[in-house]
């Protein structure tokens, strides 16, 4: 066995990965995965634009805040997935408000029937609150730092986190430090 040869590998040839192994299987793997009918807009996080134009309509009626679109579309997703009849029911929610030409939540709630819209609705509240669509342990987070229940009282509250000057403040400078004594 010659030890000097560049190529020379000590593993097994049905364990070597070359390069070119490396490549043809990725591109095959990205190729099935583009390609496979189970891969939809829904499971790669994504709606189409009526849907999240839908739900960011509702979203403003069910809440009196500036509403983030991004994520907005994320949360339509992740419900859409959750909450199979979610588009029927903010298109009912939405037809509700527009009987009663609301502008604001308190003008059209109580009109919602009991039932799954008023749940749907109730649904989209507490996700923008919360930043969470679904109430697990294992629950995708859409908005943290955006969430709703922390904005009342962002101007003297901080975000409860690890960075000291809240959610994305790992780069914050660091106060100085005062004169240490020397013994």
């Amino acid at each position: 066995m010659d030890t000097t040869d560049p190529s020379r590998d000590d593993c097994p040839e049905e364990f070597n990965l070359t390069r070119r192994k490396l490549m043809v299987g990725g591109a095959l793997f990205v190729g099935g995965v583009l390609l496979s009918p189970e891969i939809s807009a829904q499971t790669l996080g994504t709606v189409a634009p009526e849907v999240s134009t839908s739900f960011m309509e509702v979203s403003s009626l069910l809440i009196d805040h500036r509403l983030d679109p991004e994520v907005g579309a994320r949360m339509a997703a992740a419900m859409l997935r959750i909450y199979p009849t979610i588009e029927r029911d903010i298109s009912a929610i939405v037809q509700i408000a527009k009987q009663k030409n609301a502008k604001v939540v308190e003008e059209f709630f109580a009109d919602i029937p009991e039932g799954n819209l008023k749940d749907t609705a109730l649904a989209i509240i507490s996700a923008w609150y919360t930043g969470v669509v679904e109430n697990s342990s294992t629950a995708e987070v859409f908005a943290f730092e955006t969430a709703l229940m922390y904005q009342p009282t962002h101007d003297v509250m901080t975000i409860p986190t690890y960075a000291i000057s809240g959610p994305n403040g790992w780069n914050a400078e660091a106060p100085p430090l005062g004169n240490m004594p020397t013994f």
